[in-house]
Order: C-alpha cells, then sequence, then structure tokens
C-alpha cells in the first residue's frame, strides 16, 4: 500500500492564541446598564405624561377642527356645544317645482351630543391597554386624531315638518265631471284635478343622506302624481243643457179624428230624472256621455200607448149574386200601433241635438181584408148557406133589437180558420149602442132587461153556420122552449147568447173567406142570414129533431105587481112542456161523410106567470 499526498496541501503551524482586554469585557454590562438606564427615564417621561393629562384629554385630539388637547372633557362638552354650529346654520331647501321651503338642520331634529362627542375624545388612549393606550397616545401627539361629533337626527320630527308641507301639496286626484242645479236646471262642467301625494319615507332618506355628510342641501320632494283618466266634462254639459232648455213635447203628425188631446208635455224635471250619464273609455281615458234612460222612456211611451193604438177594421161587402162581384159598404180602417223602439230612439236623438218637439212614430197596420179587396182575392164566389126565422108577434121593442143586432154582423168577413165568435161582433148591448129594454131570458126566468130579441139573431146565425157545414165550438140552447126559434126548423135549432160568459161560436174551415150578409124584413116578420164563399162541395144531412123525456108544465103563477090596478092582468110568460130534444147533422163532402154532430137542448118545464093586482092573487 503506498500514500499519496496533496502537493496543493501544505502545513503550517497553529496561530497563536489571542485574549480580551478588560475594557472590551465591560462593554456588555454598560450597554445593559444604559438599556436599564434609558428604560427607567422612558419609564419617568410617560409616567409624568400620563400624570400630566390625567383627567385631560390627549394632545393631538381635535373635533370638527377645534384642538381639544390638554382640555377636560367637560371644558371640551362646553366648548363643543358653543361653536358646533351644523344644526342651526345648515339650510335645507326642498323643492316642488317653483314652490320651496327652507329649514334648518336643527329644524329637521338634528343637534351634536357633545357629551357623547367630549368623552369619545377623552377615550382616545384610554383604552387599558397600556401598549395600545401608547400607540394611540403617539400617534395622536404625531399625527392628530380628529373624533368626528356625534350628531343626532330625530327622524320623527323631520316627518311632521314634511308632514306639515304635505298639507300644503298633497291633492285629491278628481275626474272631471258635471254638475246639474235642479233649481236652474243648467249643468256646469267641473275641471278635473291631478292627485298629489308628497312620499314621505322615500324624502326622508334624501335628508338622511345629507345630515350624515353634515351638508346642507336642495332636495326635491319626492311628489308622487296621479292622473285622471276623464280630463275635461265641457261637452256632456252642454248636451246635458240643450236637454234641459226646455220641456220636451210629442205630438202626432197626422192625427185622426177622435185621437187623445195633444201635445203631451213631459216636464224637465221628468227628462232629469230619465237622464243617465254614462263614462265610456276612449284612447285619454275615458269621457261621459248623456243619454236618457231607455227603460224610464219606455215605460212612458208603453203606458201612452194603448190610447193611441187603432184597431184594424176590415172592409164591408155585399156580394152581386148576378155579377159575381164584391161592393164595398164599409171601407176598412187602417190600424196603427205606436212604434216604441223608433219613438225611444228619435226621442234621444232630438232631445240632445236642442230639439223639443218630437212626433210619435206609428206603425200603420193593413187590414187584410181591405176595401179594395175583389171576390177572386178572397174566394168569395157564391152563397154557399142561408137561414131565415120568424118572428111575427114580437114586441115593437124587441122588434128594434132584432134590426140593430143583424145589423152588428151585416157585410162581415171571416178569414179562413178564424173561429167566430157572435159577441166580439154584436159589441155591447146597451142603451147607448141602440137596444131598448124589453123581456130577456135570464136565470130561468123572463124579466125586463136591455136586448131583448138578440137571441133571434143568435139562432138565424147559428143555423146558417149549421146548413153550411162549419163546426160549430160553442152553442147553448135557451131555458125553455121559445116558438119563436121553432118556426121553421122546430127544437133544438135555437142559441142563446149572453155577455160574457154565453156565446155562439163556430170555425171557418175551408181556406176562403166567408160573407155573412143578414136581411130583417119587418113586415114578413123574418130575419135571414146569408153566407158567401166557395163551396167546398159539401152537402148537410139534419135528422130530427128527436124529442125524449117530455116533462109537463105546471100550473100558472100569480105574481103581484104593485104597478096594476084592480081587475088588471099581465102574462110574463107561458106555459110550455119540458123535453129533451137532439139534433144530428151530417156533413158530407165530395160525396164522403166528413162528420157528424149531435146537438142536444135540455129544455125545462115552464109554467105560465101572470101578475096581478096586490090582493088579487086566486086562491088566496
Amino acid at each position: 500500500m503506498s500514500t499519496h499526498e496533496n502537493p496543493d496541501v501544505s502545513w503550517a503551524p497553529p496561530a497563536p492564541r489571542r485574549t480580551l482586554s478588560p475594557w472590551l469585557l465591560r462593554l456588555p454590562i454598560l450597554a445593559a446598564s444604559g438599556a436599564a438606564m434609558f428604560f427607567f427615564i422612558m419609564a419617568g417621561v410617560v409616567g409624568f405624561y400620563q400624570l400630566q393629562y390625567e383627567g385631560l384629554i390627549y394632545p393631538g385630539v381635535s373635533s370638527q377642527g377645534m384642538d381639544l388637547g390638554g382640555v377636560a372633557p367637560q371644558d371640551a362638552f362646553s366648548n363643543l356645544s358653543i361653536t358646533f354650529t351644523y344644526p342651526e346654520t345648515a339650510v335645507f331647501t326642498f323643492r316642488d317645482g317653483d314652490r320651496y321651503w327652507q329649514v334648518s338642520a336643527a329644524d329637521l331634529g338634528v343637534s351634536l351630543d357633545a357629551a357623547y362627542t367630549a368623552d369619545a375624545a377623552y377615550l382616545v388612549g384610554r383604552t387599558g391597554n397600556l401598549f395600545i393606550d401608547l400607540q394611540q397616545q403617539l400617534d395622536a401627539w404625531l399625527n392628530g386624531a380628529p373624533v368626528p361629533p356625534r350628531v343626532v337626527y330625530d327622524e320623527t320630527r323631520a316627518a311632521v315638518m314634511l308632514r306639515d308641507i304635505a298639507r300644503q301639496i298633497d291633492k285629491t286626484m278628481q275626474n272631471a265631471a258635471v254638475h246639474i242645479d235642479r233649481d236652474s236646471m243648467r249643468a256646469a262642467a267641473a275641471g278635473s284635478v291631478v292627485g298629489r301625494e308628497l312620499l314621505i319615507r322615500p324624502t326622508l332618506d334624501l335628508i338622511r343622506a345629507e345630515v350624515l355628510n353634515l351638508n346642507g342641501a336642495e332636495i326635491p320632494l319626492v311628489v308622487e302624481e296621479t292622473s285622471p283618466h276623464i280630463w275635461d266634462t265641457t261637452a256632456v254639459a252642454e248636451d246635458i243643457n240643450k236637454l234641459l232648455a226646455a220641456p220636451l213635447k210629442l205630438y202626432i203628425k197626422n192625427p185622426k179624428p177622435g185621437d187623445p188631446e195633444q201635445p203631451w208635455i213631459v216636464s224637465t224635471q221628468a227628462m232629469l230624472d230619465m237622464l243617465v250619464i254614462d263614462e265610456v273609455p276612449d284612447a285619454d281615458g275615458a269621457h261621459l256621455e248623456a243619454r236618457l234612460n231607455p227603460e224610464a222612456i219606455r215605460l212612458y211611451l208603453e203606458n201612452l200607448a194603448p190610447a193611441l193604438a187603432v184597431e184594424t177594421a176590415d172592409a164591408r161587402f155585399v156580394f152581386d149574386d148576378a155579377a159575381g162581384t164584391l161592393t164595398p159598404i164599409l171601407d176598412s180602417v187602417n190600424g196603427r200601433q205606436l212604434n216604441v223602439d223608433a219613438t225611444l230612439a228619435a226621442i234621444s236623438q232630438a232631445s240632445f241635438a236642442g230639439l223639443h218637439e218630437v212626433p210619435l212614430i206609428f206603425t200603420e197596420i193593413i187590414p187584410t181584408v181591405h176595401s179594395g179587396a175583389s171576390a177572386a182575392d178572397l174566394g168569395i164566389t157564391e152563397r154557399v148557406a142561408q137561414a131565415t126565422t120568424y118572428f111575427s108577434g114580437s114586441s115593437a121593442v124587441r122588434m128594434t133589437n132584432i134590426e140593430v143586432a143583424a145589423s152588428r154582423f151585416h157585410g162581415l168577413v171571416v178569414a179562413p180558420g178564424q173561429e167566430f165568435s157572435f159577441n166580439q161582433y154584436l159589441g155591447d148591448v146597451s142603451a147607448e149602442t141602440g137596444f131598448e129594454e124589453g123581456l130577456i131570458i135570464y136565470n130561468g126566468r123572463t124579466v125586463t132587461g136591455v136586448g131583448g130579441g138578440v137571441c133571434q139573431v143568435s139562432t138565424t146565425a147559428f143555423q146558417a153556420a149549421f146548413y153550411a157545414g162549419y163546426p160549430v165550438t160553442e152553442r147553448y140552447p135557451h131555458g125553455y122552449r121559445v116558438s119563436y126559434y121553432e118556426t121553421g126548423e122546430g127544437a133544438g135549432m135555437d142559441a142563446t147568447v149572453f155577455e160574457p160568459l154565453v156565446d155562439l161560436k163556430f170555425i171557418n174551415d175551408t181556406p176562403y173567406y166567408l160573407l155573412i150578409e143578414t136581411y130583417f124584413n119587418a113586415a114578413k116578420a123574418t130575419l135571414t142570414f146569408k153566407f158567401y164563399s166557395t163551396g167546398m162541395n159539401r152537402e148537410i144531412v139534419k135528422e130530427g129533431p128527436f124529442t125524449s123525456n117530455v116533462t109537463p108544465h105546471g100550473p100558472p103563477v100569480y105574481e103581484v105587481n104593485a104597478a096594476l090596478r084592480s081587475g088588471q092582468r099581465r102574462q110574463v110568460d107561458y106555459a110550455v112542456n119540458g123535453a129533451d130534444v137532439t139534433v144530428r147533422r151530417l156533413v158530407y163532402q165530395d160525396g164522403r161523410l166528413l162528420r157528424t154532430d149531435i146537438f142536444t137542448s135540455h129544455y125545462l118545464p115552464w109554467q105560465a106567470v101572470i101578475q096581478v093586482a096586490p090582493g088579487e092573487v086566486p086562491g088566496q
């Protein structure tokens, strides 16, 4: 094994050992002693500083530019109270358009809490932590420590002030309206008002922002506006004044004889009561329109209508047997009805146009059987039935009544399918309509009354309808047999009438009109009904009368009549036996039996009734 030696490494003898001088050995001791001395001095300085400002605000502390260092808190309170003038000098201007209100910050409830601010200044450097306290004290001495003043803002006072201002600003929104004075009957337009409301909360928020910055400011009041949707009512007021300028006059443009007295006056007060004002939407919101209440006008017109109505009246004719033509004997009458809807529209249109006279509007009704109708038009081409009854021995009064009643049916035309009512065409039976007082059968008795003899006419009409083959829908026999009605046809062919319960009715069951002619012959004591139409190739077969259950009449009945003198007698009823009578009618058409009708009559036995003077009743 060989040993290699590093030629770059050489050996050197060890350096000699050095020793420190005594002075250097004392330096740490001196440094420690100096540090202790410095600390002791600084502690003294700090202690002296603390003692010097005990109960006083440390130097460098200020508020709102006022140096409070070395001042006791109570003195700082006094100084701050005097020098902090923001609440009194800061001006707030509230503006609403060209109106404004100026108040101080103090008026809004702004004030300085001087005690709190002085205490806050005193507490700078007095946290209780020595290190932090010394740091704050040093920082205040070197750089200053401004303490912000504590400003109190009583928002309640500001809100009260804003509410006072709101009383001058706030307005309730009002739509334009129209007012009517009932004394003067004049309408006036009332203008619209834009609604305005001062919004307290948003405005308080604006005030708070400026107060926090200790600024005065001009503050636009936060006002919410509500626009009306009806801006103007001038036009509707003018329309109403046109309506109420004068009463409304309604009249008939072409009056007829017998029309009611006119015009009809609708007062302005009544027109006002009918007035309706509607709100109508439009592009700008809405507007008002005046109109008359259609239901009120309709009720008025409907109450007026019955007196203005004119019933149609068919023409009446006689038939020329030789020529086969009709000759009018009574012209037709056009009917009319008040056209309520059309009149209502005319009134509404005229009233607001300033027109105060309005003609009533009528609907004309043309009768089917008019004066110009021909025999061919109506299908009246031949006589289809005829009946004659006899009234020989009748009193003059009875004959007059027969003639008057028969005249009501002369020339009458009955439409196809129409039900003929004897009482309808007979009309009122009274002295005022030409009838006279005589003997009539009423409630099972022969008594004095108006219209005796009318049943002669109804009986004749019944017999004509019988032989024309028309269906008879209502017929009543008399209470007892009457000789007038049995001459010719025999019993069971009579028909009594008494308005309104007892009537004679039959139906024209053909497609042709029926013309009735009546002929009264006083000399021969006959009444004849002639029926004209178009024959239906009918044949009428009468079977009967068949009599059964004959009941003999009783002895005469005597009645006292104080108007009779001694020895006078008056027979008012004649004896007749009672019986049940049946008559059958067979109606053939084109040789085939079309219908079989049975007419039954129940006649009571009737005693003679003789009136005598008082005290002369036989057997008494």
